[in-house]
Protein backbone atom coordinates (compact mmCIF):
# COMPACT_ATOMS: atom_id res chain seq x y z
CA UNK A 1 0.00 0.00 0.00
CA UNK A 2 1.35 3.43 -0.88
CA UNK A 3 1.61 6.21 1.64
CA UNK A 4 -1.29 8.01 -0.04
CA UNK A 5 -3.78 6.97 -2.71
CA UNK A 6 -6.16 8.74 -5.03
CA UNK A 7 -9.89 8.16 -4.98
CA UNK A 8 -11.71 6.64 -7.95
CA UNK A 9 -12.51 10.04 -9.43
CA UNK A 10 -8.81 10.80 -9.44
CA UNK A 11 -9.32 14.06 -7.60
CA UNK A 12 -8.67 13.56 -3.89
CA UNK A 13 -5.46 12.39 -2.23
CA UNK A 14 -6.25 9.89 0.53
CA UNK A 15 -4.20 8.65 3.49
CA UNK A 16 -4.79 5.68 5.77
CA UNK A 17 -4.90 5.62 9.55
CA UNK A 18 -1.72 3.57 9.78
CA UNK A 19 0.20 6.10 7.70
CA UNK A 20 -1.16 8.91 9.87
CA UNK A 21 0.22 7.09 12.93
CA UNK A 22 3.63 6.89 11.29
CA UNK A 23 3.61 10.58 10.34
CA UNK A 24 2.73 11.54 13.92
CA UNK A 25 5.51 9.31 15.30
CA UNK A 26 7.97 10.88 12.89
CA UNK A 27 6.91 14.38 14.01
CA UNK A 28 7.68 13.41 17.61
CA UNK A 29 11.14 12.17 16.67
CA UNK A 30 10.35 8.47 17.11
CA UNK A 31 12.67 6.48 14.86
CA UNK A 32 11.91 2.95 16.13
CA UNK A 33 8.87 0.99 17.23
CA UNK A 34 8.97 -2.24 19.22
CA UNK A 35 6.19 -4.62 18.32
CA UNK A 36 4.73 -8.08 18.02
CA UNK A 37 2.62 -8.43 14.92
CA UNK A 38 -1.15 -8.81 14.77
CA UNK A 39 -3.81 -8.35 12.13
CA UNK A 40 -5.22 -5.25 13.80
CA UNK A 41 -2.03 -3.18 13.48
CA UNK A 42 -0.20 -4.04 10.25
CA UNK A 43 -1.09 -0.77 8.47
CA UNK A 44 1.12 1.01 11.03
CA UNK A 45 4.04 -1.10 9.79
CA UNK A 46 3.32 -0.03 6.23
CA UNK A 47 3.36 3.59 7.31
CA UNK A 48 6.60 3.13 9.24
CA UNK A 49 8.30 1.76 6.12
CA UNK A 50 7.35 4.91 4.19
CA UNK A 51 8.44 7.22 7.03
CA UNK A 52 11.78 5.48 7.63
CA UNK A 53 10.84 4.25 11.12
CA UNK A 54 12.54 0.99 12.05
CA UNK A 55 10.34 -1.90 13.14
CA UNK A 56 11.89 -4.24 15.74
CA UNK A 57 9.66 -7.27 16.19
CA UNK A 58 9.96 -9.24 19.41
CA UNK A 59 8.60 -12.51 20.77
CA UNK A 60 6.42 -11.17 23.60
CA UNK A 61 4.50 -7.93 24.01
CA UNK A 62 5.87 -7.39 27.52
CA UNK A 63 9.29 -7.13 25.89
CA UNK A 64 8.00 -4.56 23.38
CA UNK A 65 6.66 -2.36 26.18
CA UNK A 66 9.80 -2.69 28.33
CA UNK A 67 11.96 -1.88 25.30
CA UNK A 68 9.94 1.26 24.60
CA UNK A 69 10.41 2.26 28.25
CA UNK A 70 14.15 1.57 28.03
CA UNK A 71 14.46 3.49 24.78
CA UNK A 72 12.89 6.55 26.42
CA UNK A 73 15.29 6.36 29.35
CA UNK A 74 18.35 6.14 27.12
CA UNK A 75 17.41 8.75 24.51
CA UNK A 76 15.23 11.23 26.39
CA UNK A 77 12.69 10.86 23.57
CA UNK A 78 9.46 8.92 24.04
CA UNK A 79 9.56 5.23 23.26
CA UNK A 80 6.80 3.54 21.29
CA UNK A 81 5.43 0.00 21.36
CA UNK A 82 2.72 -1.26 19.02
CA UNK A 83 0.73 -4.38 19.92
CA UNK A 84 -2.40 -6.07 18.73
CA UNK A 85 -5.75 -6.17 20.52
CA UNK A 86 -6.83 -8.36 23.43
CA UNK A 87 -3.97 -10.53 24.68
CA UNK A 88 -1.46 -8.40 22.76
CA UNK A 89 -2.45 -5.40 24.83
CA UNK A 90 -2.83 -7.27 28.12
CA UNK A 91 0.63 -8.81 27.65
CA UNK A 92 2.02 -5.26 27.49
CA UNK A 93 0.35 -4.10 30.72
CA UNK A 94 3.35 -4.93 32.92
CA UNK A 95 5.69 -2.87 30.73
CA UNK A 96 3.33 0.11 30.84
CA UNK A 97 2.91 -0.19 34.61
CA UNK A 98 6.67 -0.29 35.06
CA UNK A 99 7.07 2.87 32.97
CA UNK A 100 4.30 4.53 35.01
CA UNK A 101 6.06 3.97 38.34
CA UNK A 102 9.46 4.84 36.83
CA UNK A 103 8.20 8.08 35.23
CA UNK A 104 9.25 7.02 31.75
CA UNK A 105 7.58 8.61 28.69
CA UNK A 106 6.32 6.02 26.24
CA UNK A 107 3.32 5.46 24.02
CA UNK A 108 1.65 2.09 23.72
CA UNK A 109 -0.59 1.73 20.69
CA UNK A 110 -2.99 -1.17 20.87
CA UNK A 111 -5.24 -2.59 18.23
CA UNK A 112 -8.99 -3.01 18.68
CA UNK A 113 -11.86 -4.60 16.81
CA UNK A 114 -13.67 -2.45 14.26
CA UNK A 115 -15.98 0.24 15.60
CA UNK A 116 -18.65 -1.19 13.30
CA UNK A 117 -18.46 -4.37 15.40
CA UNK A 118 -18.48 -2.63 18.80
CA UNK A 119 -20.00 -4.82 21.52
CA UNK A 120 -20.60 -7.64 19.02
CA UNK A 121 -17.83 -9.89 20.32
CA UNK A 122 -15.19 -9.22 17.68
CA UNK A 123 -11.87 -11.05 17.74
CA UNK A 124 -9.71 -10.03 20.74
CA UNK A 125 -12.15 -7.32 21.85
CA UNK A 126 -11.49 -6.10 25.40
CA UNK A 127 -12.03 -2.80 27.28
CA UNK A 128 -8.39 -1.77 26.88
CA UNK A 129 -8.85 1.87 27.83
CA UNK A 130 -10.56 0.95 31.09
CA UNK A 131 -7.64 -1.34 31.95
CA UNK A 132 -4.99 1.21 31.03
CA UNK A 133 -6.49 4.27 32.72
CA UNK A 134 -5.01 3.60 36.20
CA UNK A 135 -1.46 3.03 34.90
CA UNK A 136 -1.13 5.77 32.29
CA UNK A 137 -1.25 9.55 32.14
CA UNK A 138 -3.64 9.36 29.18
CA UNK A 139 -5.69 6.56 27.64
CA UNK A 140 -8.21 6.91 24.84
CA UNK A 141 -9.81 5.38 21.76
CA UNK A 142 -9.31 7.07 18.40
CA UNK A 143 -12.86 7.66 17.11
CA UNK A 144 -12.19 8.60 13.47
CA UNK A 145 -9.38 8.24 10.94
CA UNK A 146 -9.14 12.02 10.58
CA UNK A 147 -8.17 12.20 14.27
CA UNK A 148 -5.42 9.55 14.28
CA UNK A 149 -2.34 11.79 14.06
CA UNK A 150 -3.98 14.45 16.22
CA UNK A 151 -4.59 11.96 19.03
CA UNK A 152 -1.10 10.47 18.77
CA UNK A 153 0.31 13.96 19.34
CA UNK A 154 -2.19 14.47 22.19
CA UNK A 155 -0.93 11.29 23.84
CA UNK A 156 2.68 12.45 23.54
CA UNK A 157 1.77 15.82 25.03
CA UNK A 158 0.37 14.10 28.09
CA UNK A 159 3.51 11.94 28.40
CA UNK A 160 5.47 15.08 29.26
CA UNK A 161 3.00 16.92 31.48
CA UNK A 162 4.67 17.24 34.92
CA UNK A 163 6.62 14.11 35.72
CA UNK A 164 6.78 12.05 32.52
CA UNK A 165 4.98 8.77 32.04
CA UNK A 166 3.21 6.48 29.59
CA UNK A 167 0.15 7.03 27.40
CA UNK A 168 -2.08 4.52 25.66
CA UNK A 169 -4.11 4.72 22.47
CA UNK A 170 -6.32 2.01 21.07
CA UNK A 171 -7.12 2.33 17.38
CA UNK A 172 -10.02 0.24 16.05
CA UNK A 173 -9.25 -1.77 12.93
CA UNK A 174 -11.59 0.13 10.60
CA UNK A 175 -10.18 3.46 11.87
CA UNK A 176 -6.62 2.29 11.25
CA UNK A 177 -7.27 0.69 7.87
CA UNK A 178 -9.66 3.41 6.69
CA UNK A 179 -8.56 6.29 4.47
CA UNK A 180 -9.55 9.94 4.54
CA UNK A 181 -8.72 12.94 2.37
CA UNK A 182 -5.26 14.09 3.33
CA UNK A 183 -6.50 17.68 3.47
CA UNK A 184 -9.03 16.76 6.21
CA UNK A 185 -6.60 14.91 8.49
CA UNK A 186 -5.02 17.00 11.24
CA UNK A 187 -1.29 16.23 11.25
CA UNK A 188 0.42 18.38 13.92
CA UNK A 189 3.81 19.66 12.90
CA UNK A 190 7.00 18.71 14.71
CA UNK A 191 7.54 20.92 17.76
CA UNK A 192 4.20 22.64 17.33
CA UNK A 193 1.85 20.82 19.69
CA UNK A 194 3.29 20.89 23.20
CA UNK A 195 4.87 23.45 25.50
CA UNK A 196 8.15 23.33 27.35
CA UNK A 197 7.91 21.81 30.83
CA UNK A 198 11.17 23.23 32.17
CA UNK A 199 9.90 25.12 35.20
CA UNK A 200 12.61 26.54 37.47
CA UNK A 201 10.29 26.48 40.48
CA UNK A 202 9.17 29.34 42.70
CA UNK A 203 11.99 31.95 42.68
CA UNK A 204 11.38 32.81 46.33
CA UNK A 205 11.68 29.13 47.30
CA UNK A 206 14.92 28.82 45.32
CA UNK A 207 16.33 31.87 47.17
CA UNK A 208 15.28 30.37 50.48
CA UNK A 209 17.06 27.12 49.60
CA UNK A 210 20.16 29.08 48.62
CA UNK A 211 20.17 30.69 52.07
CA UNK A 212 19.75 27.30 53.73
CA UNK A 213 22.61 25.83 51.71
CA UNK A 214 25.01 28.66 52.38
CA UNK A 215 24.30 28.48 56.10
CA UNK A 216 24.41 24.69 56.47
CA UNK A 217 27.40 23.10 58.19
CA UNK A 218 26.56 19.48 57.35
CA UNK A 219 24.44 19.36 54.19
CA UNK A 220 24.04 16.54 51.70
CA UNK A 221 22.05 15.95 48.54
CA UNK A 222 20.47 12.81 47.10
CA UNK A 223 20.41 12.90 43.29
CA UNK A 224 17.52 10.72 42.18
CA UNK A 225 16.29 9.51 38.81
CA UNK A 226 14.96 12.89 37.72
CA UNK A 227 18.57 14.11 37.67
CA UNK A 228 18.93 12.01 34.51
CA UNK A 229 15.35 12.37 33.28
CA UNK A 230 15.80 16.16 33.21
CA UNK A 231 19.37 15.84 31.91
CA UNK A 232 20.46 17.81 34.99
CA UNK A 233 23.76 16.01 35.53
CA UNK A 234 26.01 18.91 34.50
CA UNK A 235 24.18 21.41 36.69
CA UNK A 236 24.21 18.93 39.59
CA UNK A 237 27.96 18.44 39.32
CA UNK A 238 28.53 22.19 39.14
CA UNK A 239 26.45 22.85 42.26
CA UNK A 240 28.02 20.01 44.23
CA UNK A 241 31.55 21.16 43.48
CA UNK A 242 31.00 24.88 43.97
CA UNK A 243 29.36 24.32 47.37
CA UNK A 244 31.48 21.37 48.52
CA UNK A 245 28.23 19.45 48.88
CA UNK A 246 28.41 15.68 49.60
CA UNK A 247 26.27 13.81 47.06
CA UNK A 248 24.58 10.42 46.98
CA UNK A 249 22.93 8.98 43.87
CA UNK A 250 20.13 6.50 43.36
CA UNK A 251 18.15 5.10 40.46
CA UNK A 252 18.97 6.64 37.11
CA UNK A 253 20.86 9.39 38.97
CA UNK A 254 23.74 6.95 39.43
CA UNK A 255 26.77 8.00 37.43
CA UNK A 256 26.13 11.72 37.84
CA UNK A 257 29.48 11.92 39.61
CA UNK A 258 32.18 9.48 38.54
CA UNK A 259 33.63 6.85 40.88
CA UNK A 260 36.40 8.33 42.97
CA UNK A 261 35.05 11.87 42.89
CA UNK A 262 35.81 13.37 46.33
CA UNK A 263 32.17 14.44 46.76
CA UNK A 264 30.60 11.20 45.55
CA UNK A 265 29.50 8.91 48.38
CA UNK A 266 27.71 5.57 48.29
CA UNK A 267 28.13 3.62 51.52
CA UNK A 268 27.88 6.48 54.03
CA UNK A 269 24.29 7.40 53.21
CA UNK A 270 22.72 6.20 56.43
CA UNK A 271 25.34 8.05 58.48
CA UNK A 272 24.78 11.22 56.46
CA UNK A 273 21.00 11.03 56.81
CA UNK A 274 21.39 10.55 60.58
CA UNK A 275 23.80 13.45 61.07
CA UNK A 276 23.20 16.06 58.39
CA UNK A 277 21.66 19.41 59.27
CA UNK A 278 20.30 19.93 55.73
CA UNK A 279 19.14 17.14 53.40
CA UNK A 280 18.09 17.89 49.82
CA UNK A 281 16.12 15.14 48.08
CA UNK A 282 16.12 15.70 44.33
CA UNK A 283 13.81 13.76 42.06
CA UNK A 284 13.06 10.72 44.19
CA UNK A 285 9.92 10.00 46.23
CA UNK A 286 9.67 9.07 49.88
CA UNK A 287 8.68 5.52 48.96
CA UNK A 288 9.81 2.14 50.29
CA UNK A 289 13.35 2.75 49.03
CA UNK A 290 13.57 5.74 51.36
CA UNK A 291 11.80 4.08 54.26
CA UNK A 292 8.88 6.39 53.43
CA UNK A 293 11.01 9.31 54.60
CA UNK A 294 11.63 7.90 58.05
CA UNK A 295 15.33 7.33 57.32
CA UNK A 296 16.00 11.07 57.43
CA UNK A 297 16.99 12.63 60.73
CA UNK A 298 14.03 14.32 62.43
CA UNK A 299 16.39 17.14 63.40
CA UNK A 300 17.51 17.89 59.83
CA UNK A 301 16.03 20.55 57.59
CA UNK A 302 14.56 18.58 54.67
CA UNK A 303 14.06 20.03 51.19
CA UNK A 304 12.38 18.13 48.37
CA UNK A 305 12.61 19.04 44.67
CA UNK A 306 10.43 17.16 42.18
CA UNK A 307 8.66 17.45 38.85
CA UNK A 308 5.38 16.27 40.41
CA UNK A 309 3.69 18.32 43.12
CA UNK A 310 1.97 15.15 44.37
CA UNK A 311 5.34 13.66 45.33
CA UNK A 312 6.47 16.64 47.42
CA UNK A 313 5.76 16.08 51.10
CA UNK A 314 4.11 12.70 50.60
CA UNK A 315 4.68 10.30 53.54
CA UNK A 316 6.88 12.79 55.42
CA UNK A 317 6.70 16.45 56.36
CA UNK A 318 9.28 18.70 54.73
CA UNK A 319 10.63 22.15 55.47
CA UNK A 320 10.65 23.34 51.87
CA UNK A 321 9.22 21.92 48.65
CA UNK A 322 10.04 23.04 45.12
CA UNK A 323 8.17 21.79 42.07
CA UNK A 324 10.16 22.08 38.88
CA UNK A 325 12.60 20.64 36.39
CA UNK A 326 15.78 19.44 38.11
CA UNK A 327 18.13 21.10 35.64
CA UNK A 328 16.31 24.42 35.72
CA UNK A 329 16.04 24.41 39.53
CA UNK A 330 19.70 23.49 40.08
CA UNK A 331 20.83 26.11 37.57
CA UNK A 332 18.77 28.75 39.34
CA UNK A 333 20.09 27.57 42.69
CA UNK A 334 23.70 27.84 41.52
CA UNK A 335 23.02 31.40 40.40
CA UNK A 336 21.37 32.24 43.72
CA UNK A 337 24.38 31.00 45.71
CA UNK A 338 27.01 32.61 43.48
CA UNK A 339 28.61 35.94 44.18
CA UNK A 340 28.37 35.58 47.95
CA UNK A 341 31.41 36.37 50.05
CA UNK A 342 31.07 32.99 51.74
CA UNK A 343 29.01 30.21 50.19
CA UNK A 344 29.85 27.85 53.07
CA UNK A 345 32.05 25.54 50.98
CA UNK A 346 35.27 25.99 52.95
CA UNK A 347 33.54 25.35 56.27
CA UNK A 348 32.41 21.90 55.14
CA UNK A 349 35.83 20.32 54.75
CA UNK A 350 35.54 18.61 58.11
CA UNK A 351 32.07 17.25 57.28
CA UNK A 352 33.26 15.89 53.94
CA UNK A 353 36.24 14.25 55.65
CA UNK A 354 33.95 12.76 58.31
CA UNK A 355 31.80 11.14 55.62
CA UNK A 356 34.86 9.94 53.73
CA UNK A 357 36.10 8.11 56.81
CA UNK A 358 32.73 6.38 57.22
CA UNK A 359 32.70 5.50 53.52
CA UNK A 360 36.22 4.09 53.60
CA UNK A 361 35.54 1.99 56.69
CA UNK A 362 32.42 0.46 55.11
CA UNK A 363 34.29 -0.25 51.88
CA UNK A 364 37.23 -1.89 53.64
CA UNK A 365 34.90 -4.02 55.76
CA UNK A 366 33.30 -5.48 52.65
CA UNK A 367 36.47 -5.75 50.56
CA UNK A 368 37.45 -9.30 51.65
CA UNK A 369 34.13 -10.61 50.33
CA UNK A 370 34.64 -8.78 47.04
CA UNK A 371 37.88 -10.75 46.68
CA UNK A 372 36.47 -14.00 48.07
CA UNK A 373 37.75 -17.24 46.51
CA UNK A 374 34.83 -19.26 47.90
CA UNK A 375 32.93 -21.76 45.81
CA UNK A 376 29.98 -21.49 45.24
CA UNK A 377 30.88 -17.93 44.35
CA UNK A 378 30.12 -15.13 46.78
CA UNK A 379 27.75 -12.68 44.99
CA UNK A 380 29.96 -9.81 46.19
CA UNK A 381 32.83 -11.30 44.17
CA UNK A 382 30.65 -11.46 41.06
CA UNK A 383 29.48 -7.85 41.24
CA UNK A 384 33.04 -6.71 42.07
CA UNK A 385 34.30 -8.39 38.90
CA UNK A 386 31.53 -6.75 36.87
CA UNK A 387 32.40 -3.35 38.32
CA UNK A 388 36.05 -3.86 37.39
CA UNK A 389 34.98 -4.94 33.89
CA UNK A 390 32.93 -1.81 33.08
CA UNK A 391 34.50 0.86 30.89
CA UNK A 392 33.72 4.55 30.45
CA UNK A 393 31.29 3.56 27.67
CA UNK A 394 29.52 0.67 29.43
CA UNK A 395 25.79 0.95 30.09
CA UNK A 396 24.92 -1.27 33.05
CA UNK A 397 21.50 -2.90 33.47
CA UNK A 398 20.31 -4.76 36.56
CA UNK A 399 17.45 -7.25 36.23
CA UNK A 400 16.80 -9.37 39.27
CA UNK A 401 16.13 -9.47 42.98
CA UNK A 402 18.81 -10.46 45.46
CA UNK A 403 21.72 -10.50 43.00
CA UNK A 404 20.92 -7.01 41.72
CA UNK A 405 20.58 -5.78 45.30
CA UNK A 406 24.22 -6.83 45.77
CA UNK A 407 25.16 -4.91 42.62
CA UNK A 408 23.62 -1.69 43.88
CA UNK A 409 26.19 -1.60 46.68
CA UNK A 410 29.22 -2.20 44.50
CA UNK A 411 28.70 -1.34 40.85
CA UNK A 412 29.34 2.29 39.99
CA UNK A 413 28.62 3.46 36.43
CA UNK A 414 31.29 5.77 35.14
CA UNK A 415 29.08 8.33 33.40
CA UNK A 416 25.54 9.72 33.53
CA UNK A 417 22.85 7.65 31.88
CA UNK A 418 24.85 4.46 32.24
CA UNK A 419 22.68 2.80 34.90
CA UNK A 420 19.31 1.15 34.23
CA UNK A 421 17.10 -0.76 36.62
CA UNK A 422 13.34 -1.41 36.67
CA UNK A 423 12.50 1.36 39.11
CA UNK A 424 10.09 1.27 42.04
CA UNK A 425 7.69 -1.30 40.58
CA UNK A 426 10.45 -3.90 41.05
CA UNK A 427 9.61 -5.62 37.77
CA UNK A 428 11.66 -8.66 36.83
CA UNK A 429 12.27 -9.33 33.15
CA UNK A 430 13.39 -5.88 32.01
CA UNK A 431 16.97 -6.96 31.25
CA UNK A 432 16.75 -8.26 27.69
CA UNK A 433 14.35 -5.53 26.48
CA UNK A 434 16.39 -2.78 28.15
CA UNK A 435 19.56 -4.21 26.59
CA UNK A 436 17.78 -4.33 23.24
CA UNK A 437 16.73 -0.69 23.49
CA UNK A 438 20.07 0.52 24.82
CA UNK A 439 22.17 -1.22 22.17
CA UNK A 440 19.85 -0.16 19.37
CA UNK A 441 19.87 3.46 20.53
CA UNK A 442 23.59 3.55 21.34
CA UNK A 443 25.25 1.03 18.99
CA UNK A 444 28.74 2.38 19.72
CA UNK A 445 28.43 1.76 23.47
CA UNK A 446 28.85 -1.49 25.35
CA UNK A 447 25.80 -2.87 27.15
CA UNK A 448 26.33 -5.08 30.21
CA UNK A 449 23.37 -6.73 31.92
CA UNK A 450 23.28 -8.70 35.19
CA UNK A 451 20.32 -11.07 35.49
CA UNK A 452 19.02 -13.16 38.28
CA UNK A 453 18.24 -16.61 36.87
CA UNK A 454 14.59 -16.13 37.73
CA UNK A 455 14.48 -12.71 36.08
CA UNK A 456 16.14 -13.90 32.88
CA UNK A 457 13.63 -16.74 32.56
CA UNK A 458 10.72 -14.30 32.24
CA UNK A 459 11.72 -12.64 28.97
CA UNK A 460 14.84 -14.55 27.97
CA UNK A 461 13.51 -15.86 24.68
CA UNK A 462 14.02 -12.41 23.21
CA UNK A 463 17.73 -13.13 23.43
CA UNK A 464 16.99 -14.50 19.95
CA UNK A 465 15.75 -11.05 18.91
CA UNK A 466 19.09 -9.61 19.98
CA UNK A 467 20.84 -12.17 17.76
CA UNK A 468 18.46 -11.57 14.85
CA UNK A 469 18.95 -7.80 14.90
CA UNK A 470 22.70 -7.99 15.53
CA UNK A 471 22.63 -6.35 18.98
CA UNK A 472 25.62 -7.69 20.96
CA UNK A 473 25.72 -7.31 24.73
CA UNK A 474 27.48 -8.91 27.67
CA UNK A 475 24.91 -10.76 29.77
CA UNK A 476 25.71 -12.32 33.13
CA UNK A 477 23.35 -14.67 34.97
CA UNK A 478 23.93 -14.79 38.73
CA UNK A 479 22.57 -18.30 39.07
CA UNK A 480 21.51 -19.64 42.46
CA UNK A 481 18.62 -21.75 41.11
CA UNK A 482 16.29 -19.77 43.36
CA UNK A 483 14.07 -16.75 43.66
CA UNK A 484 16.34 -15.89 46.56
CA UNK A 485 14.90 -12.57 47.66
CA UNK A 486 11.57 -14.26 48.33
CA UNK A 487 13.25 -17.34 49.78
CA UNK A 488 14.92 -15.24 52.45
CA UNK A 489 11.59 -13.79 53.51
CA UNK A 490 9.99 -17.21 53.71
CA UNK A 491 12.81 -18.56 55.88
CA UNK A 492 12.65 -15.53 58.15
CA UNK A 493 8.89 -15.84 58.51
CA UNK A 494 8.28 -19.60 58.53
CA UNK A 495 11.64 -21.27 59.22
CA UNK A 496 14.19 -23.24 57.23
CA UNK A 497 11.95 -26.28 56.80
CA UNK A 498 9.51 -24.17 54.76
CA UNK A 499 12.09 -22.06 53.01
CA UNK A 500 11.92 -23.89 49.71
CA UNK A 501 8.22 -23.59 48.92
CA UNK A 502 7.45 -22.06 45.53
CA UNK A 503 10.83 -20.38 45.04
CA UNK A 504 13.26 -23.05 43.78
CA UNK A 505 14.29 -23.26 40.12
CA UNK A 506 16.10 -25.91 38.13
CA UNK A 507 19.87 -25.92 37.65
CA UNK A 508 19.87 -24.45 34.15
CA UNK A 509 23.06 -23.99 32.13
CA UNK A 510 22.09 -20.73 30.46
CA UNK A 511 25.28 -20.70 28.39
CA UNK A 512 23.79 -23.52 26.31
CA UNK A 513 20.62 -21.50 25.82
CA UNK A 514 22.69 -18.62 24.45
CA UNK A 515 24.63 -20.92 22.15
CA UNK A 516 21.45 -22.57 20.88
CA UNK A 517 20.08 -19.18 19.82
CA UNK A 518 23.27 -18.11 18.04
CA UNK A 519 25.00 -16.22 20.83
CA UNK A 520 28.06 -16.74 23.02
CA UNK A 521 27.94 -18.59 26.33
CA UNK A 522 30.16 -19.89 29.14
CA UNK A 523 29.66 -21.58 32.50
CA UNK A 524 31.67 -20.18 35.45
CA UNK A 525 32.10 -21.93 38.82
CA UNK A 526 35.56 -20.63 39.72
CA UNK A 527 35.64 -16.96 40.82
CA UNK A 528 39.01 -16.50 39.13
CA UNK A 529 37.35 -17.22 35.79
CA UNK A 530 34.70 -14.49 35.99
CA UNK A 531 36.88 -11.71 34.57
CA UNK A 532 38.36 -13.77 31.73
CA UNK A 533 34.90 -15.05 30.76
CA UNK A 534 33.52 -11.50 30.64
CA UNK A 535 36.37 -10.43 28.40
CA UNK A 536 35.80 -13.36 26.06
CA UNK A 537 32.12 -12.43 25.85
CA UNK A 538 33.07 -8.86 24.94
CA UNK A 539 35.51 -10.07 22.28
CA UNK A 540 32.93 -12.43 20.75
CA UNK A 541 30.92 -9.54 19.34
CA UNK A 542 27.73 -11.52 19.97
CA UNK A 543 24.86 -11.41 22.43
CA UNK A 544 26.22 -13.43 25.32
CA UNK A 545 25.36 -15.14 28.58
CA UNK A 546 28.02 -15.91 31.17
CA UNK A 547 26.29 -18.23 33.63
CA UNK A 548 27.92 -17.72 37.04
CA UNK A 549 26.98 -20.12 39.82
CA UNK A 550 26.65 -18.13 43.05
CA UNK A 551 26.07 -19.23 46.63
CA UNK A 552 22.30 -19.64 47.23
CA UNK A 553 22.71 -19.28 51.00
CA UNK A 554 24.11 -15.74 50.96
CA UNK A 555 21.75 -12.78 50.92
CA UNK A 556 22.26 -9.10 50.25
CA UNK A 557 21.83 -6.71 53.21
CA UNK A 558 19.10 -4.95 51.25
CA UNK A 559 17.20 -8.23 50.95
CA UNK A 560 17.41 -8.81 54.70
CA UNK A 561 16.17 -5.29 55.41
CA UNK A 562 13.22 -5.23 53.03
CA UNK A 563 10.30 -3.25 54.34
CA UNK A 564 7.79 -5.87 53.18
CA UNK A 565 9.22 -8.27 55.76
CA UNK A 566 8.96 -5.78 58.59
Amino acid sequence: MAQTTTDQAGETELISGGHLVAKALKAEGVDTIFTLCGGHIIDIYDGCVDEGIEVIDVRHEQVAAHAADGYARITGRPGCAVVTAGPGTTDAVTGVANAFRAESPMLLIGGQGALSQHKMGSLQDLPHVDMMNPITKFAATVPHTERVADMVSMAFRECFHGAPGPSFLEIPRDILDGSVPLAKARIPGAGGYRATTRSAGDPDAVEKLADLLVGAEKPCILLGSQTWTCRATDSAVQLVRELNLPAFCNGAGRGTLPPGDPLHFQLARRYAFDNADLIIILGTPFDFRMGYGRRLSPDATVVQIDLDYRTVGRNRDIDLGIVGDADAVLTALAQATSGRLDNGASGRKGWVQELREVETAAYEKRLPRQHSTASPIDPYRLVHEINEFLTEDSIYIGDGGDIVTFSGQVIQPKAPGHWMDPGPLGTLGVGVPFAMAAKHARPDQEVVCLFGDGAFSLTGWDFETMVRFGLPFVGIVGNNSSMNQIRYGQIAKYGEDRGRVGNTLGDVEYSKFAQMLGGYGEEVRDPEEIGPALRRARESGLPSLINVWVDPDVYAPGTMNQTMYK
